[in-house]
């Protein structure tokens, strides 16, 4: 089938609904007075075009439990969009990193802002300051959007539970991230390395990119019993290799698909599956050479190729590809098992969204 993000116009309809939801939210910012705008043009920014994976998970774990396309659900959708907006932003400036989706980053864009204007006060505090509060206002709004989408109440209801869960688990998520960078991970076993990384992203991205939405969309339209927990088994896996493809994109990835600079998570130290086995196939030089370089603001073009070097001699990027399609596969074996209580439609659609999650794109 035709990529599932697409269908039913799905990501034009998607656009439509955040672009009116943040106009509604102008009215509401104008009486605050002009210097609130800025904020709200931070996440305006970050919010035109997108994949639109999160509010396509959603929309057809609606559609699996044999609901209706609809405005309103598609409003519920889009949701999730504003909440990603809000974990993109908060986590940027926890990161310090300089861009996003190929454009600065909230905090850089806002600290600009004070530049150019000529502001007293330190320039770096004022974007993130009032990135912190743009994301802030990411989550308010993404609230408001789930309360009054349009569908009954008492749809409404079966999945307010699952978003709960969602949004309270990814703070915890990120602050896992921040946690886990304090950790002494020489003093780890290969094992411990890769169950923590693994760990950290399930809470931090894994569960809210894939299997929270889609739950989300599935108990609102009335799933239940095993064919929600095969959902939600496909779900996890395929965040997790999401998750594991988006590290490995990280390192290897065209800055013009990525939005990011190249190695940029080589540059910030980040502790993933992909660094974890790197280090348990590398040679006691080259493990040196890894720790050396690995969170250097400063690491340069031949650095960044070095560490490349490094990754593919040990072994480390194949068994991250292999941990990939174990994953996709349990995802497929997963949705195999719901398949029979699922809407044909919508199954065949979340099989495409498999290949569309985890694809290969250096």
């Amino acid at each position: 089938m035709t990529n599932p993000l697409e269908a039913a116009d799905l990501r034009t309809r998607v656009q439509e609904c955040v672009d009116a939801e943040l106009d509604a939210q102008a009215g509401v910012l104008a009486e605050v007075g002009p210097d609130a705008a800025v904020l709200l043009d931070a996440v305006r920014r970050l919010l035109t075009g997108g994949k639109r994976l999160r509010a396509g998970f959603l929309y057809w774990g609606y559609r699996a439990a044999g609901g209706a396309d609809s405005p309103a659900l598609v409003r519920l959708a889009s949701a999730m969009e504003l909440f990603q907006a809000a974990a993109l932003i908060h986590d940027d400036v926890m990161d310090d990193s300089d861009t996003r989706r190929g454009m600065p980053a909230a905090h850089r864009a806002l600290a600009a802002h004070h530049g150019e204007r000529g502001l007293s006060g330190d320039a770096g505090r004022f974007g993130a300051a009032g990135a912190i509060l743009a994301g802030n206002l990411c989550l308010t709004w993404c609230d408001e959007m789930v309360a009054t989408c349009g569908l009954p109440a008492e749809e409404i209801a079966r999945g307010r539970g699952m978003f709960d869960t969602m949004r309270t688990q990814l703070m915890a998520g990120q602050f896992l991230d921040v946690a886990e960078a304090s950790v002494d991970w020489r003093a780890l076993s290969q094992q411990e390395r890769i169950e923590r990384a693994l760990h950290v992203i399930t809470y931090k991205s894994a569960k809210y990119s894939i299997e929270h939405p889609l739950l989300i969309g599935a108990r609102t339209g009335g799933l239940d019993g095993a064919a929600l927990t095969a959902l939600g088994d496909y779900g996890l896996a395929l965040g997790r290799a999401f998750q594991l493809r988006d590290d490995v994109l990280g390192v290897f990835g065209d800055p013009e698909v990525t939005g990011k600079p190249a190695g940029d998570d080589l540059r910030e130290g980040k502790r993933t599956v992909l660094v974890a086995h790197t280090l348990a196939g590398a040679s006691p030089e080259d493990q040196q050479t890894v720790w050396s370089l690995l969170g250097d603001p400063q690491l340069g073009a031949a650095d960044v190729e070095r560490l490349r070097a490094i990754v593919r001699d040990s072994g480390g990027l194949e068994a991250v590809e292999r941990h990939i399609d174990g994953l996709v596969a349990t995802a497929h074996e997963s949705l195999g098992r719901a398949r029979p209580s699922i809407d044909p439609e919508a199954a065949d659609a979340l099989e495409a969204l498999v290949g569309v999650s985890t694809a290969r794109a250096f």
